[in-house]
């Protein structure tokens, strides 16, 4: 219930706080390329239900259906604005809607797409018992994931075998240990990581 409270209220002040931030970010995507302001993929949350996860587009438009995965932060599919906005995490301050809606929190296990959700195995299919985040501890230990992905010579395969089944371990962990102390020390330690 204090961790509700807390993603209902933070969120409705950041969105309100944050709002002119937003209309100067749309206004730099519009005139960068077509497409919409948001883009909005489906993910699975919280007993493994879909939902509709919020960011600002960093890509050209229907860049999605060359693969899921985004190589390096030099993916030709990525906007001039979209270099930046993803160097500094800053596509995805639209979640603040997804938190206020409920679907997501500040903290928790970072919302797959059902391509890899499938692959997950009985054990890893646990971190469906809470909500998913904007943070986690393997959003920071990953933070230079698309780095990663870049220096591979099979991105997918990296991803699959190596990444996500390290990153499940580590929000298995969260789903096992969580509390409201540790949501507050993986906020503070993310925003550390995006500022170095």
């Amino acid at each position: 219930m204090v961790k509700r409270l807390f993603d209902i209220f933070f969120s409705l002040l950041g969105i309100i706080i944050l709002l002119p931030v937003f209309i100067v970010i749309s206004f730099f995507i519009v005139i960068d390329s077509k497409g919409g302001i948001f883009y909005k993929q489906e993910r699975i949350g919280k007993n493994a239900q879909p939902f509709k996860l919020y960011k600002f587009r960093t890509m050209y438009s229907n860049s999605d259906k060359k693969g899921l995965l985004t190589v390096g932060f030099k993916d030709n599919r990525i906007t001039r604005i979209g270099y930046f906005l993803r160097k500094y995490k800053i596509d995805e301050l639209p979640q603040l809607i997804n938190v206020f809606i409920g679907n997501m929190s500040f903290v928790g296990p970072r919302p797959e797409v059902e391509k890899y959700v499938k692959l997950y195995n009985e054990t890893q299919r646990k971190v469906f018992n809470v909500k998913p985040g904007i943070t986690d501890w393997a959003s920071i230990k990953y933070v230079h994931e698309n780095e990663i992905l870049a220096a591979s010579n099979n991105p997918e395969k990296t991803y699959i075998e190596e990444i996500m089944p390290a990153k499940l371990l580590l929000n298995l962990d969260y789903v096992h240990k969580n509390s409201f102390f540790t949501d507050i020390k993986i906020m503070l330690l993310t925003l550390k990581a995006i500022i170095k």
